[in-house]
């Protein structure tokens, strides 16, 4: 199923509305920072999936963001803006390079997981940096890694779960990396 270009705009709007919410959804403070985890980069996951790496980073940096700005965390906004935009970015490179050979099912769910994890652990090394930074002290921002960890793992749970759910189905002709090839790149 080709996509037309109004139809990736309204995708990616729809994405970053499901980020922004997933983000702010459920929010767990992390002890001794002022940041917090949630769940939104499950459908960070599912939006580069769905969308392929350019309109999946563009929802995935840009419905970050708008979770930090409207749920009252705005000094984290240009941070998350390019950490989970580069974090979607990775993934949705990663899944296209390997798209471009042949791959049975099994193989690209082994890419797409193996995308989310190198994906995720940009996450976690972003925000140790962008930690670190802003509060001066290194050992402050070491005590989010294993939560930026877990966030993301529960990411891919979630992500994995509803991609399986939907491949089935007449909705999962909209992965982009279904056809074995990314035709964005």
């Amino acid at each position: 199923m080709t996509q037309t270009n109004t139809s990736k705009i309204i995708l990616t709007a729809l994405m970053m509305g499901i980020i922004i919410v997933a983000t702010m959804m459920i929010r767990v403070p992390i002890p001794f920072t002022q940041g917090y985890v949630h769940l939104g980069d499950g459908m960070i996951f599912l939006g580069v999936l769905i969308l392929g790496w350019k309109y999946g980073a563009v929802a995935g940096g840009i419905g970050s963001m708008l979770g930090d700005v409207i749920g009252g965390f705005a000094m984290w906004a240009p941070w998350t803006l390019v950490i989970k935009g580069a974090m979607a970015l990775i993934m949705g490179l990663f899944i296209a390079f390997a798209a471009k050979k042949e791959r049975s099912r099994i193989q690209m769910v082994v890419m797409q997981l193996a995308g989310m994890i190198f994906a995720g652990l940009f996450m976690v090394i972003g925000y140790f940096v962008a930690e670190g930074l802003m509060y001066g002290n290194w050992v402050v921002a070491a005590l989010g890694i294993p939560w930026n960890i877990g966030q993301f793992v529960v990411g891919m749970v979630i992500a994995a779960a509803i991609e399986a759910a939907l491949y089935k189905t007449t909705a999962g002709k909209m992965f982009e990396y279904r056809t074995g090839r990314d035709k964005q790149s």
